[in-house]
């Protein structure tokens, strides 16, 4: 079994990251345990927290993770900006890292695939067009949810697990925020089925 961290910003990424990565590794037929570790409080806590994860994992490198996901909301910042932040803060541990940098926010990701929504709520959402604003694609995820005629009771992040798990998460050539994340899940998952733990 592969552990794997998942080093999230919030609850959204932990709905829909760590599902994500089981289902990459479910295609490998590689069992992993997800541990989330989460921050609260936006990006200077990320950072900050961060550094002291890595801080910590560095003074116990017998306990290292097989994988760690680094995730946060690129917020309008840009992919390419905050991933480079990323990197700078996980640099003595990169060769077990991998970023989910949602752009600009995670709920938008649960929009991405109309059919896996409906595969899951009975009624497609609308691919929303990639425009920057606060909290926007949090409205668009509540609004997707009671559209298609159920309550949102965690404004749709309770549905997350089973949209990921309809979605086509097979390796892809698209680049940017989600398709980056996707080849580096199959990279390492493809790396492992090459060499089994014993």
């Amino acid at each position: 079994m592969r552990k794997v961290s998942l080093f999230a910003e919030d609850f959204g990424h932990e709905a829909v990251i760590a599902p994500l990565a089981r289902c990459v590794a479910a295609q490998y037929g590689t069992e992993v345990a997800v541990r989330s570790v989460s921050v609260r409080g936006g990006f200077g806590c990320v950072q900050t927290e961060l550094k002291d994860y890595v801080a910590d994992l560095m003074k116990y490198k017998e306990s290292l993770p097989d994988l760690i996901v680094v995730a946060t909301d690129a917020n309008c910042t840009g992919y390419i900006p905050r991933l480079r932040n990323l990197q700078g803060i996980t640099e003595k541990i990169r060769d077990r890292v991998v970023y989910a940098v949602p752009d600009p926010h995670v709920e938008r990701w649960l929009l991405r695939d109309p059919a896996a929504f409906k595969a899951v709520l009975g009624k497609p959402c609308k691919l929303p067009k990639e425009k920057c604003g606060r909290d926007r694609y949090k409205k668009l995820l509540v609004e997707a949810v009671r559209d298609a005629g159920t309550t949102p009771l965690l404004g749709g992040m309770e549905y997350a697990g089973d949209i990921v798990g309809q979605m086509d998460l097979r390796p892809t050539a698209e680049s940017g925020d989600f398709g980056s994340l996707l080849q580096e899940l199959h990279a390492r998952f493809r790396l492992w089925k090459g060499h089994e733990l014993p």
